[in-house]
């Protein structure tokens, strides 16, 4: 009922658009798959409405550049913002600066510190950071049988899905059924692949052989991977378990090399995002808190998710 209620109000999003807008999208970083993948879906989903002109700009993970380009975006006297943030703590004074030009403003993905108390033109669409951390360590807790050892490589720190995904792991690991499995240890690997097996192989080299390896996203869980095939480490004897299911992720789990992830439909967020701003321009109002709902990913229900990629 609950996963019901939250599409549905997102797809109360999609009716009465406006017509006839420029939006300008700010996107913390291009070069990573997911906000790849969502980026994309906005922009395509603008190309299919009539008289909407979207304009994507890259923050290159710098605070600074994206409060620029949204100082730009007021300034060249855009009909609304989408935001996916380099920071959640930034959020604020973009939410601010966006209000004091009157100009609506959707943060998409990445939840800004202090989303319950944005003003009436401005909204969030994405989804609940605990829901894809609880999903993950929930599988993994069931596939050790609530016994054994794990680390966690954690995206950037200070974003809300580094925050949400790591909490929930440690909330599950701490209930009754989970609580025989121990974290090593933990480290951010900045949601990237590299970092990710950099981080795996130190650890094995330094003598840490967990269990599980629980990665707040698909690329440091593909680079944990990496590093463990490179040390000779079976993979059989190490669930390994991401988020975000991207087109890479579902083919490791296809292989067997990838145990698990947590879909994260970038085609409704960004769908979403892109009505909401869309319809406050209208003089429409829309909920301040759109979510879209995560889904567990394994073996078995693959193929469905396979198909959407």
């Amino acid at each position: 009922m609950k996963k019901l209620l939250m599409g549905v109000a997102i797809a109360a999003l999609s009716t009465g658009i406006a017509h006839a807008r420029n939006i300008g999208i700010s996107m913390s970083l291009f070069d990573d798959n997911f906000l790849t993948v969502l980026r994309l879906n906005m922009q395509d989903y603008a190309k299919t409405l009539d008289g909407v002109r979207v304009q994507a700009e890259d923050a290159q993970g710098d605070i600074s550049r994206q409060q620029s380009q949204i100082e730009n975006f007021l300034a060249s006297g855009v009909d609304g913002i989408v935001v996916m943030l380099v920071d959640a703590d930034s959020g604020p004074a973009i939410s601010a600066a966006a209000a004091r030009a009157g100009v609506p403003l959707v943060f998409v993905n990445m939840a800004p510190t202090g989303v319950d108390n944005l003003p009436a033109n401005q909204a969030w669409v994405g989804s609940d950071e605990i829901q894809a951390g609880t999903l993950q360590a929930q599988e993994v807790c069931r596939r050790l049988g609530g016994k054994g050892e794990a680390v966690i490589l954690m995206g950037q720190l200070g974003t809300t899905g580094q925050r949400g995904r790591t909490k929930a792991v440690h909330d599950v690991l701490a209930t009754d059924e989970c609580k025989g499995i121990s974290v090593l240890a933990e480290e951010t690997g900045n949601w990237m692949r590299t970092p990710g097996m950099d981080i795996m192989t130190n650890w094995i080299t330094s003598g840490l052989k967990p269990d599980a390896v629980i990665a707040n996203n698909d690329e440091m869980a593909l680079g944990a991977i990496q590093a463990l095939k490179a040390a000779r480490v079976s993979l059989d004897d190490v669930v390994v378990a991401g988020v975000d299911a991207t087109r890479d992720a579902l083919l490791a789990v296809q292989s067997g090399e990838l145990d698990l992830t947590v879909f994260q439909n970038a085609r409704q967020q960004g769908v979403g995002a892109i009505d909401a701003v869309l319809k406050i321009a209208g003089g429409e109002s829309v909920e301040r808190k759109n979510f879209v709902p995560f889904e567990l990913v394994t073996k078995e229900n693959l193929e469905s998710y396979l198909a959407r990629n």
